[in-house]
């Protein structure tokens, strides 16, 4: 749930005249979720933004399910995802329902040939490696490492990398992503007891304006195809808009932890939502300071969600044998907690360095066969005595 935003030009109503410096008219796009109901922006457009010259090639992208029915849990070695040039080819889906796909990806090259957009979902793309700007219709973003990215569905945009050194944590989401709404009071402001506020959201500040006709590439996400259409006009035409409804950029850097005398659960972490999954961020903080407190959290049983983590930096207290790039998934069914050991070395610990990122679906996730490929098959077993 971002906040209002205004950049560039607009009239001094919605939906009268706004004419160009030559007497023609603008053109104005609602770009709204939910119909008419959820967050939108009115958009103002130097050429009509419907102007499809042509429909290319069309392929699937769906991911090939490799565990459809999973109470296995396992750790996913994300860095041995091998990096390729084109940023769509390079997301690898690994963990998929019906809500949203989980996806990594190690892109080396910008997005110069093409635009993109992802009709079927909202994007959170973590930056775990690589800086470089973010290229939207609605404006643009710097990001680095730590960056979450927030690209809402239908939004046309480019990335560009200032390196090949890149990699990328994906959600998309096919509900609507916001933030947590026990953090905000009924007009939408975060609260005093948010780990963050909107001082910490980046919005877009830069606005790239092009008046150009011509043939301009889409590739276009839709129901796990992408469409290739050519549009006559440059997508980012847009010389002002306001609303609610924009990409924006949140550091976890920014996300002050929320601590106690005793073990937080999970919930304190929490950074977005939808109404299929949350979305958690584990950040440096001091541990409980109650005089017999254990740091390590308690054991406790996944009856209602999967849980997936994905490990950033630092030193993951919980966890054996877990490098940054790993993913744990530990789904519903089945009881999980930390390594043996993990509980005793924890007592006295004054304070953590770990940093990731955790996903918690209230649907079952499916394993996908990328993710088999660099899966732990003995993962289960690695709390045994």
């Amino acid at each position: 749930m971002p906040f209002y935003h205004k950049l560039g030009s607009i009239p001094l109503k919605r939906h009268i005249q706004f004419r160009k410096p030559d007497g023609s008219l603008y053109y104005e796009q609602l770009f709204g979720t939910i119909g008419f109901d959820g967050m939108s922006t009115n958009s103002y457009h130097e050429q009509r933004p419907t102007q499809v010259k042509e429909i290319k090639n069309q392929y699937s992208v769906a991911p090939k399910i490799a565990k459809a029915n999973n109470i296995k849990s396992y750790r996913l070695r994300g860095f041995q995802v091998k990096p390729e040039s084109d940023f769509l080819e390079s997301r690898k889906t690994v963990l998929i329902n019906s809500d949203c796909a989980i996806i990594l990806a190690a892109p080396k090259q910008s997005t110069n040939d093409y635009f993109y957009k992802n009709t079927d979902a909202d994007e959170l793309i973590f930056v775990h490696k690589g800086t470089g700007k973010l290229r939207t219709m609605l404006g643009n973003l710097d990001f680095k490492y730590g960056d979450y990215l927030l690209i809402p569905r239908g939004i046309i945009y480019k990335i560009d990398f200032d390196t090949e050194d890149n990699r990328l944590f994906i959600v998309e989401s096919r509900r609507p992503i916001y933030t947590p709404k026990r953090y905000r009071n009924w007009f939408g402001q975060l609260l005093e007891h948010s780990p963050f506020c909107e001082r910490d959201i980046r919005r877009p500040e830069e606005l790239e304006t092009y008046n150009e006709s011509g043939e301009f590439l889409i590739k276009v996400k839709k129901q796990d195809d992408i469409i290739e259409m050519v549009y006559a006009s440059h997508p980012f035409d847009v010389i002002g808009y306001d609303g609610f409804n924009y990409p924006y950029a949140f550091s976890i850097h920014d996300f002050e932890p929320i601590t106690g005398r005793i073990h937080q659960p999970p919930p304190v972490h929490q950074t977005f939502e939808t109404d299929a999954f949350v979305v958690c961020s584990f950040v440096p903080r001091l541990y409980d300071y109650h005089p017999q407190s254990i740091p390590a959290p308690y054991n406790h049983s996944n009856i209602d969600s999967d849980e997936v983590l994905y490990y950033v930096d630092g030193d993951f207290m919980s966890r054996n044998d877990i490098d940054a790039g790993h993913i744990s998934l530990h789904p519903a069914g089945i009881p999980h907690g930390p390594h043996p050991g993990a509980t005793e070395r924890s007592v006295g610990k004054v304070k953590t360095d770990e940093l990731a990122v955790m996903v918690d679906t209230f649907k079952p996730l499916m394993v996908t066969e990328e993710a088999m490929k660099i899966a732990d098959e003995d993962y289960h077993k690695s709390w045994l005595e």
